[in-house]
Formats: C-alpha cells, structure tokens, sequence
C-alpha cells in the first residue's frame, strides 16, 4: 500500500484568500473565490508537487469560534476534523488590514493542536510590501509574505513547507494516490481500466445530497443544514467498501439560472455541471416526497449530454411512506364517516383494477407504492427510460447498501465492448422496417461497429448522408439494449454513408462485349 501524503491545512477567518492560495497552490480551481465571505463551507483536498515533492493540501471554510450559528459551527467542527490529522498548519491572514484579534484568538486554538504552525500574511504584492508582515510576528511564528493572487512570495512558503516536512526529492511521486489535479484530470475514454469508478452526486438544493455523502463515506464528510445551498464548492471524497475504492464528487444544488442571485451560487451551479464531464455515474438524488420536477428533468438532461451514467435515486423515501400512510388514514376516515366502501370500478383497460382502486391500495403497500412511483418517474423522465431507479433514505441508511453493487453493475455496463462480428449479426436480427423514420428513402445499414466505450458509441454505415432521424435512432437503441447490457448506460450514434467500390469501374469489359455479341 502506498504511504500517506503529508497534510497541509489552510485556515483563517473569512475572506482573508484562503480559497485563492489554494487554487495558485494547487494550479487548480477547485475552490471558489468571490468577493462575497463565507463562500467555503467544506473541506476542499487538493494535491501540491514543488519541485518533485509532493503534498496534500487542504482548504477550510473562515474560522469563527465564537460564532454559535449552524452553519459557523459545522465549518469549525469540519476544520477540526482537518486538523486532527495534519502535519502543519498554515494560518492565512490579511497583511493589509494588519493583526486582527480573530487572528491571534485562531493562532491561541491552534497552538492547543500541537501541530507545526505558520503565518502566510497574504495580499504582500512586491518586496515594498513586505514591511506590512511586522505585526504578525507577535504570534510567535515563522511569518511570509505572499500574493495568492499574483504569486508572489509562494515559491519561498513552499520551500519552507516541503523541508518542514522532511519530503524528500521524489519520494513522495509514488505516495498517496495517482490521481492528478481536476485541472489535468484525464478524460473518461483515457482512464485506465482498474482505475476508481468517479460518482457525481447531482441534483436541485436540500434533496440531501450531502446526507447520502455522509452515509457512504461513513463519516460526516460534508456539512448538511435545513438550509438549501449549504454545498457551494464540489467535494470530492474517496470512499473504499467492499475492497473497492470509489470517488464521490458531491456537487452543489443545481437550480434555475433566474433564482440564482449570488455569484457564488452562479460559480456553485457551472462547477457542479462541470464535474459531470469528469465522472463515470452520475446519481440524480430526488425528493420522494415531492416528486419528480421540472427541475430534475433539467439536470437529468444535463447529466445525458454528459456522457454519464446515470442512476435516479429517489431519497426521502421514508418521508413517501410516512406522507402516503397519513392520506390512507385520512381517506379512511371519510370513507368510515360517509359509510361508503370505495369498491373497484371497472376498467376500460386489460387490467382489472381500476387507477382509482389501484392507488388507493399503494397507500397501504410499500411495494406497489413503489411500483407507482417508478411509472411516474419513467414517464416524467423519459430520455432516461435506461436509467435504474432506487429508493432510499439517505438520513436513516435505509436501502442506502443497494447503491454501491448497482454503481458496479452499472460502471461495468458503461466499460461493456461488443466485437463488429456480434454487432452485425445482431442487426441481422433486427426488423429495421418496424423502424419509423419520416424519410422516404428505405434505410439500409449494411454494418455495425463499436468505435469507443465510456459511454458506448457505434458506427453506423447506411445508405443515407443525412443523419438518421431520432425516432429511428431510439428504435435501434432499443433494440441494442435488449440485446447487450447497457443498464445506465447512454448510447451514442455515428453515422457514415458506406463508400462504394470504386474498382468496380475498372473491372476489364471483355465479358460483357461478349455477352453483347
């Protein structure tokens, strides 16, 4: 097993650029900076390599002990958390506006940690700055005057930090994960075979996103609130069960860009659709007890046009059985009140049971409820006709251990490469007059072939230059899925028009002067 990275963490009250050192540290921009403070809420990991020496470094939401509001208070019990398992602490502070009180009061609580302890006094822009570091001495240790956002000064912090650490030179390139940065992520086709399978946790704000996080990773990885939008920043999170690693990216609620006033939540919303170009399987968690959206529809498209899996969580589901049990015993009430027994009417449809009959009996049983919720679902979501749906509670764990073998099923489904020999006499098999298409020309498709998996894509060679019209397309992807086992899988189309031989030009006429005479 490879040995851990050392662990930097970066703390300090709010808006002091904290997310902005970490971003230039990491060449990345995993966290967001604005102008607006308290953006940062959760714990943010991030890889830094100086030099050929490597460590993990750990971005925090603004420290404020005395502060006894929810939100505050769950940022000061994650950075603890962080802390608990550093090797050095660096404590960001604003150069400008001088010593602060909160600064010395965060320099007394971390003292108490044990932890190595330095000062980056940010916001030193040039060497005639430097003079603005003075003030911070008074703590008592080593202080650097550094521009998160120019860059000055870094080089010198991290020479500091790497021989704190005692990394050595190229030691720590086989340490900890191979996973680079998100900025140098390799793309979902070029990742190799064994590597971690990457979920994206998607979906509107407060459906508990972040409470199915927790669940999984078995430890209370990301803050969760009554409050909606309390995720703003992606939060990946490596989560290992069954001896199989996975990584989690739980990603801010995805709303409408008309009730999106902040800038934050603007950041929040295109870095959550951002993540989905980096993830295998995409989890659309649902409020059970709403029902499908509008805006669910929305984000399930965006997760389509993705090249995701997908698989369609329904959360809250206990919140379902507990709201359906409630209107059982209310339509009881009146039925006993009224004296009437609500009896089944008959159907014009096969099926016996009227709707009526029907949903009334689904109050009352939690498969059939079930069962009804899953219609509702495939008829509110139809592109995603391919996508399983499961139904848990995230708060309570209950089926929460169904995830992780269908999240198997469904990266190996994604990964599934079907030779050109089965592929055409598949399509040897299939109809293709049943296929609709408003053209008027008969499509041919003379062969198949698979040019690429993550998601599956195929080539189609017809006789047509025009691409074949959607409905068509659908009746084949159809037919492909009975077929293969693509669960959760979206297909991708191709299409070239087969070439014709050109040596049939060039044949010798002998035969046919012959014929002739």
């Amino acid at each position: 097993m490879p040995s851990r990275l050392p662990s930097v963490v970066i703390a300090g009250r709010p808006n002091v650029g904290k997310s902005t050192l970490f971003n230039r540290l990491t060449s990345s921009r995993r966290s967001i900076v604005t102008d607006e403070p308290g953006i940062t809420r959760d714990r943010i990991y991030g890889k830094v390599t100086w030099e050929g020496r490597s460590f993990e470094l750990v971005d925090t939401g603004g420290l404020v002990p005395d502060d006894k509001a929810l939100i505050p208070r769950e940022i000061l019990r994650q950075a603890q958390v962080a802390i608990d398992s550093a090797d050095l602490l660096v404590i960001v502070t604003d150069a400008r506006a001088g010593l602060a009180p909160l600064d010395e009061e965060l320099a007394r609580l971390l003292r108490t940690s044990g932890k190595p302890l330095i000062i980056a006094a940010n916001k030193v822009d040039d060497f005639k700055h430097e003079s603005l570091t003075a003030p911070f001495y008074e703590l008592g240790v080593p202080v650097f005057g550094v521009s998160a956002e120019h860059g000055f000064g870094v080089d010198v912090l991290l020479d500091y930090i790497t021989e704190k650490l005692g990394i050595a030179r190229g030691d720590s390139q086989e340490a900890g994960d191979d996973e680079a940065l998100e900025s140098a992520a390799p793309a979902k086709e070029d990742r190799p075979a064994n590597a971690p399978v990457r979920i994206a946790i998607i979906g509107r704000p407060n459906v508990g996103k972040s409470t199915l996080l927790n669940q999984l990773a078995g430890e209370e990885r990301s803050i969760v609130s009554p409050e909606p939008g309390t995720t703003r920043d992606t939060v990946d999170s490596t989560v290992i069960h069954g001896g199989k690693t996975y990584e989690f990216i739980d990603t801010a609620g995805i709303r409408r860009k008309g009730k999106t006033n902040l800038i934050a939540e603007k950041l929040s919303v295109i870095m959550a659709r951002k993540s989905l170009e980096r993830a295998d399987v995409a989890l659309l968690i649902v409020d059970a007890s709403l029902g499908i959206t509008s805006g669910d529809a929305t984000i399930s498209s965006y997760a389509a046009e993705s090249g995701c899996s997908i698989i369609v969580v329904m959360n809250k589901w206990d919140l379902a059985l507990e709201a359906a049990r409630d209107m059982s015993e209310q339509v009881h009430a009146r039925s006993s009140a009224s004296h009437k027994i609500v009896a089944p009417v008959k159907s014009q449809r096969k099926h016996p049971e009227s709707e009526r009959a029907r949903t009334l009996r689904a109050l009352t049983d939690p498969a059939l409820l079930m069962e009804e919720y899953e219609r509702i679902v495939r008829e509110k979501l139809k592109a995603l006709a391919y996508a399983p749906v499961v139904f848990l509670s995230a708060l309570t764990a209950g089926h929460a251990d169904k995830l992780f073998p269908l999240i198997d099923k469904v990266a190996a489904a994604r990964r599934h490469r079907i030779t050109t020999g089965e592929l055409n006499r598949w399509v040897s098999t299939v109809d293709l007059e049943r296929g609709t298409s408003p053209t008027s020309r008969k499509i041919k498709i003379y062969y198949v072939t698979q040019a690429s998996t993550s998601p599956p894509t195929f080539i189609l060679f017809t006789n047509q230059d025009k691409r074949l019209h959607f409905s068509y397309e659908r009746f084949l992807e159809n037919r492909l899925r009975e077929s293969f086992d693509f669960t959760g899988a979206p297909i991708r189309f191709l299409q070239r028009v087969k070439e014709r031989d050109k040596n049939r030009f060039n044949r010798p006429r002998g035969r046919q002067k012959e014929k002739r005479r």
